[in-house]
């Protein structure tokens, strides 16, 4: 079963790749990995390094894959080891470079293990494992990581001996909403009484809120809406790397994938929200504003997000990492994986049972957590 390393997603063809993902998961596809790659969002600058693993047949067919990066930081992952690669230091041992496997900037459940449909994905990803702990071996590298894992790669990755580590994340499942204040009714009178006013504040400022997809933005307003997603990370200290050329480039690509909630005041932009979508699943990623307005974010990030979701009958919502203030507004919270092989021996014990104990305070968060979700007993 021959593997070979990819530097370059490019020399694949975007059909050919496609065939192996998932097709409600926007941040696996071909045109998204590409463009991160051609339009300045990676590389040696971002510190992510493609290092793709493809499996072939015999006769030479792309049938399954890993998108994977080699990597001399821990920026942009989302499954924070900062401590981890300190204690490295501390002890006078190297802890970058890393490989993982991931979607940069991207902290979103999905696929990493991509196998064409029609082949057998226990074998074919258990060689691509394989062969990823030996580069890993071959190379001297301290660590593989498998971040925001789907529960068959999850699985998988806990056969092979990776320690799991758990995340909390708030997501949103449609119940076949007729609409917004059907969706309200199941709340408790009093959160749909708050959510109720936070609406009310954004309209009776004065704020109109517009939706668009990628084929329905201008290259002006696009960087009207980049302006907004550069400004959050500004203001945070933080560092923008998803380009203008990236942002156009899927609208292009993948316009129908793209839906940007944008809301104006006096004829001006003032804010946007950035969404990804699947077949299924929409996905918030981003969002800046120019000026304050009571409850614009929650309106623009969550609310308009769950109409859009109720209106095209999606069945799910993962708004981003973090944020308990999502519990109170009906995202329930839901465990995350991500798997990790560390080389060495002493290092990965000690992570071992770190992430035993971290797992447990996570199941105590998130069972805390499930006692605040607004909707009414049944």
């Amino acid at each position: 079963m021959p593997i070979e390393l990819c530097y370059e997603l490019n020399t694949i063809s975007a059909d050919e790749w496609n065939r192996l993902g998932d097709a409600d998961n926007p941040f696996v596809r071909h045109e998204f990995l590409c463009a991160l790659e051609q339009y300045n969002c990676l590389g040696e600058e971002h510190g992510w390094l493609p290092h793709h693993l493809l499996h072939r047949n015999e006769t030479g067919e792309l049938t399954g894959a890993i998108p994977m990066y080699l990597k001399d930081n821990s920026y942009g992952e989302f499954v924070f080891d900062w401590g981890w690669a300190d204690a490295y230091h501390r002890n006078g041992i190297e802890y970058y470079p890393k490989l993982v496997s991931s979607i940069p900037y991207t902290p979103a459940q999905g696929p990493r293990i991509l196998v064409r449909a029609d082949q057998d994905y226990p074998t074919i990803a258990s060689a691509l494992i394989d062969f990823s702990v030996n580069l890993a071996n071959e190379r001297d590298i301290s660590s593989l990581h498998y971040l925001f894992t789907v529960d068959r790669d999850t699985r998988l990755l806990n056969e092979k001996d990776f320690a799991l580590r758990m995340g909390v994340q708030f997501h949103w499942h449609n119940q076949d909403y007729t609409g917004f204040d059907d969706y309200l009714a199941t709340f408790t009178a009093k959160k749909r009484k708050n959510i109720k006013q936070e609406r009310r504040k954004v309209r009776d400022a004065g704020v109109d809120i517009e939706v668009h997809h990628g084929d329905e933005i201008s290259d002006a307003l696009w960087q009207t809406i980049h302006h907004f997603y550069k400004i959050t990370f500004y203001k945070k200290s933080g560092y923008p790397s998803l380009s203008l050329d990236f942002f156009q480039s899927i609208a292009r690509s993948m316009p129908r994938s793209l839906v940007v909630f944008m809301a104006k005041y006096q004829g001006e932009y003032v804010a946007a929200s950035i969404c990804f979508r699947g077949e299924t699943t929409l996905y918030g990623r981003h969002w800046g504003c120019n000026e304050r307005f009571d409850s614009l974010h929650f309106e623009l990030c969550y609310y308009q997000g769950l109409e859009y979701a109720i209106k095209h009958g999606l069945k799910h919502f993962e708004p981003g990492a973090q944020g308990e203030h999502k519990v109170s507004r009906g995202f329930k919270p839901t465990r995350t994986w991500s798997a990790h092989w560390i080389a060495h021996p002493q290092f990965d014990q000690v992570i071992r049972d770190h992430l035993a104990h971290e797992q447990q305070a996570m199941e105590n968060y998130l069972q805390s957590l499930n006692e605040h979700l607004p909707f009414k007993s049944r």
